[in-house]
């Protein structure tokens, strides 16, 4: 750590361990009492609806998910191969066809569907698809639930620490207001569709992700290639923070949201906050590589355009205060502990 490091804000847990999926629990113990045999039979009928199953997030809730023999369908736009369990679905285009009735009796939703944010430059077409595919999509979404006879316990619906926009070296917990700019215009519409759903008697969580972490894809998997070669380095002055989770940690935290029924709104999932140029020293010492090669403000923003500045140098401290004071317990609170997870050398 530099001089900007302040006192982490979790614990490591050596001692205490948090038992992964409680959501075969949840579903034993909601609305009817299932054995646990019935439950690892992927045989019966699906207890979670996913959406966004193909994405970072979702491929892997869907991989842990069948790993636990937790039964689950997902809702897709493309039509899925003979003996699939997806429900094909047009969310732009609403209409509530016969064969969604059978999600009546789906115990949670999953809703993880949106364009990539860092694909591309910023162009008007490219905003309003980040916008439509989350806002539209959850209205979509919370109709199909209104449709149904019997419907879920609760919606975790995706949302990101972009609601809180650039706020410098503020401590941002759920209950800080919303920041400004294109990200926090859309979180906030997004959040606002999915807690429509509460009319309904369904507890909703929107889990603000924070910049998710893995070699597998997204942002660490495209500096990895720079970083391995001695060319990385931070981004602008690097004194911006970064909220950050590990893609392994993600479906801890989704099974416990589902798991405890005191937990509900917003949800920030990240880990300890560091800033950009910690972040890059940590990586740069982890894979025994210098990182002294920073990219300058100017630069970001002639390649990506305004994106650099929501995305890249933007400044946004958020904690996992929700998550602590329920008791959840990270395996990987601190980045060098998540970067030794997934990139051991």
């Amino acid at each position: 750590m530099n001089n900007h490091s302040e006192t982490s804000y979790i614990t490591p847990c050596s001692v205490i361990e948090h038992n992964s999926f409680h959501i075969l629990a949840f579903l034993q113990h909601s609305r009817s009492i299932l054995s646990l045999s019935c439950l690892r039979s992927m045989e019966i009928f699906p207890q979670i609806l996913l959406t966004g199953a193909s994405g970072l997030i979702g491929s892997a809730l869907a991989l842990g998910f069948t790993s636990q023999s937790i039964p689950f369908t997902s809702l897709v736009r493309r039509a899925a191969p003979p003996g699939s369990s997806s429900i094909v679905w047009n969310p732009y285009e609403f209409e509530f066809r016969e064969e969604m009735r059978r999600l009546s009796g789906i115990r949670a939703v999953i809703h993880l569907a949106g364009e990539n944010v860092s694909d591309g430059r910023w162009t008007k077409e490219k905003k309003q698809r980040i916008r439509s595919s989350r806002v539209k999509t959850t209205q979509s979404l919370v109709q199909l639930l209104f449709r149904l006879e019997q419907r879920p316990e609760v919606l975790l619906s995706a949302s990101a620490t972009g609601f809180y926009g650039h706020r410098g070296a503020e401590i941002l917990t759920e209950a800080s207001p919303p920041g400004e700019g294109f990200l926090a215009e859309v979180c906030r519409e997004w959040e606002a569709e999915a807690e429509k759903a509460a009319e309904l008697g369904i507890r909703v969580v929107n889990l603000r992700f924070g910049v998710v972490l893995t070699p597998a894809g997204g942002a660490l998997a495209k500096m990895l290639p720079m970083f391995r070669m001695g060319m990385g380095g931070r981004l602008g002055n690097g004194e911006q923070w970064m909220s950050w989770i590990s893609l392994p940690e993600i479906p801890r935290v989704v099974d416990f949201c589902i798991g405890n029924p005191k937990i509900q709104g917003p949800v920030n999932v990240v880990a300890n906050p560091v800033r950009n140029q910690e972040f890059t020293e940590m990586l740069g010492r982890h894979l025994h590589r210098p990182a002294l090669l920073p990219a300058p403000a100017f630069v970001l923003r002639l390649a990506v355009g305004k994106m650099a500045d929501a995305a890249l140098l933007a400044s946004t401290r958020a904690v996992p205060e929700k998550l602590l004071k329920n008791g959840f317990i990270f395996q990987h609170p601190t980045l060098p502990e998540a970067l030794q997870h997934m990139l051991p050398v």
